[in-house]
């Protein structure tokens, strides 16, 4: 059954089955595999990209529920505060394995969006459900305030 997905502005029409994870449909039919499988049950926020702007737990959604909406995965990031997260991921070093890392930048970015003076309280909050096993969450609230400067 034909499912078309609108992906980081590029429409694709897929023969894949509506009920396949959108997570699964992304990484093997659409070939974007910057978002990342953890745990299969929307828990670790690794598989996390954007629908209509919103943050959104791909594993866990039917790929038939994202037609006729807007899906934006890591590698279409393009916006001001996109880029200014980004930025500031690099310059302080954020990354140890990386892992959980297209997923931790998806959240950051959705939440700058919306907020770009975020709090501590309003960071945490935004960023819950994003599981490091590294635990870098000191440095990732910082480089959300420093690309919340930037913006």
């Amino acid at each position: 059954m034909p499912v078309t997905l609108n992906v980081n502005g590029q429409r694709h029409a897929l023969d894949v089955d509506p009920e396949t994870p959108l997570l699964w449909v992304l990484r093997e039919d659409v070939g974007l595999t910057g978002t990342k499988y953890g745990c299969g049950v929307a828990q670790c926020g690794a598989c996390t990209v954007h629908l209509d702007g919103e943050t959104l737990r791909s594993c866990s959604m039917p790929c038939g529920q994202a037609q006729g909406r807007q899906v934006t995965t890591i590698e279409g990031l393009s916006s001001r505060a996109a880029k200014a997260v980004q930025k500031a991921w690099v310059e302080l070093d954020v990354v140890q394995c990386g892992y959980c890392q297209s997923g931790q930048i998806m959240s950051a970015t959705a939440l700058l969006e919306k907020n770009n003076r975020p709090t501590d309280a309003d960071i945490d909050a935004a960023m819950a459900g994003n599981i490091c096993r590294c635990a870098t969450y000191q440095r990732i609230r910082a480089a959300i305030h420093a690309a919340a400067a930037q913006i």
